[in-house]
């Protein structure tokens, strides 16, 4: 994987207050908990990532935010308001890209951004948006019959059409192919550069590292860690493991020093040790260490 460097938060828009603020949020369907006392904040300015197994919650979690599904408990605060209670002022201010891309099959692209330009009182220029998420040689074509990338793309157009505050990105790459993938990424990478705060949920790991200033694990209804990707997991990303072989079978020691247990392999060693490698952790380690500690049912 190919890290790419996030720039930092535009000027003036790092407030102390978070722009997402959640406490002990509560949702069960049919008796079952699918978020059970979820804590979260999220930075003005930042790409916070929600990482988490099927059925962890993280969709519920993004529909509760956007004031479309009603929690059972807890207190939510979104850009200042209960988004339960908040009126079309607030709904003004959010960009909601969901997992449904069923509006306007029958409209071109463009007729399509012309129709929902209607529904905002500031929205972008169709033609500028074209540009910004690389359908321009598409804006004829009907919304049905583009790729899954290209739908992807108009979603988030349509989502960031009346200037938001607050991008949601739900599952924004799913079925997308690598190259599209990749494009798409650089559209996120855009909107934050320009201010806009996402949060996005996502079940690829290489999408979060690339992506996210702050990475959140949901696991059994709650957040189980939050940190920035390479921080993720704290103590479990400090462990190191000493693997080599010894009188033909393989040996191998897990350890916060590694260099102390390397001195001492090549002290008692008078040639090369065979096969000695030291390994840390991945992004994938940590998270399946992460989601295992917590146990969890089938959840949405």
């Amino acid at each position: 994987m190919t890290s790419t460097q996030v720039a930092p938060p535009p000027a003036g828009t790092s407030g102390t207050s978070p722009v997402v603020s959640v406490r002990g949020l509560r949702k069960s369907y049919g008796g079952r908990a699918v978020l059970d006392g979820l804590d979260l904040d999220v930075r003005r300015g930042e790409c916070f990532a929600l990482l988490g197994p099927n059925g962890a919650g993280k969709t519920t979690t993004i529909e509760v935010l956007e004031g479309v599904r009603r929690r059972d408990a807890g207190e939510v605060r979104v850009l200042g308001e209960d988004p339960a209670t908040a009126g079309r002022a607030w709904r003004a201010r959010i960009g909601v890209v969901s997992q449904d891309e069923s509006a306007g099959q029958a409209l071109s692209v463009r007729e399509a951004l012309d129709h929902f330009a209607a529904y905002t009182s500031t929205p972008r220029p169709t033609d500028e948006l074209l540009a910004a998420v690389g359908l321009q040689e598409q804006a004829g074509v009907r919304v049905g019959r583009l790729s899954g990338g290209q739908r992807r793309r108009l979603a988030v157009a349509l989502g960031v059409q009346g200037r938001p505050e607050l991008v949601f990105l739900d599952e924004p790459t799913t079925g997308m192919d690598p190259v599209a993938r990749r494009q798409f990424w650089q559209l996120v990478r855009d909107l934050r550069a320009g201010g806009t705060t996402v949060l996005l949920t996502t079940h690829y790991l290489e999408e979060a590292a690339e992506l996210a200033d702050r990475v959140g694990v949901v696991a059994g209804g709650r957040l189980v860690d939050v940190a920035p990707p390479e921080e993720i997991g704290g103590q479990l990303r400090r462990r190191s493991t000493v693997r080599w072989r010894e009188d033909g079978d393989w040996r191998q020691v897990s350890t916060e020093a590694p260099a102390l247990v390397l001195r001492d392999l090549l002290a008692a060693t008078p040639h090369e040790v065979p096969g000695l490698s030291v390994t840390r952790p991945s992004l994938e380690d940590v998270y399946l260490s992460l989601v295992g500690a917590t146990p969890g049912g089938e959840q949405r």
